[in-house]
């Protein structure tokens, strides 16, 4: 039985859901998304809660179950409230900031970095040295944070690269003489 799966999923106040088949309609205030189920898991509305259940006692359905009615709850959450990844900057002369919507990203290469967001992301630089990547899909804000993390990922002797803000880099100790 999976723990995650069994809990229905209540519909926060200000959005609302259908069910057409397998496919579930998130619309709230900040958008509307989607999420079509697998058919190994049945979807109902019931009592203003959406409630997921496994059609056949196999593995392969149950183990959809649990990962549908997650998914579920990050379209609600997404609609009424948004994502949001944080990314901190170190390193000397290492810095952000925006141009039009495009990030911009200075560290330490030949030349700047120019990061072009997809649709439905915004990014934000309140410091020259933090990122707020916010949106209302949380599988796209994380990919965002992901590539731009990438460009100059955190070494483990100075720590200087991009990281994630709740990011803890293990350091490792330099050459003695």
């Amino acid at each position: 039985m999976s723990r995650i799966g069994k809990k229905p999923v209540q519909v926060p106040a200000g959005v609302t859901a259908t069910i057409d088949g397998q496919k579930i309609t998130a619309k709230g205030p900040k958008g509307e998304l989607f999420f079509v189920a697998n058919d190994e898991v049945s979807v109902k509305l019931e009592d203003n809660a959406v409630v997921v259940q496994p059609v056949t006692p196999s593995k392969d359905a149950r183990s959809k179950w649990g990962m549908s009615r997650t998914m579920i709850e990050n379209i609600f959450t997404g609609v009424k409230d948004g994502f949001e990844r944080k990314l901190e900057i170190n390193g000397v002369g290492y810095r952000a900031s925006l141009q039009g919507k495009n990030l911009q990203l200075a560290l330490g290469f030949s030349h700047d970095v120019v990061y072009e967001p997809p649709q439905g992301i915004t990014i934000a630089v309140p410091k020259p040295t933090e990122i707020v990547v916010t949106g209302i899909d949380k599988q796209v804000v994380g990919q965002v944070a992901s590539e731009i993390r990438k460009y100059r990922g955190p070494e483990p002797y100075k720590g200087k690269g991009v990281k994630y803000a709740e990011e803890r880099i293990v350091r490792k100790e330099g050459k003695k003489k």
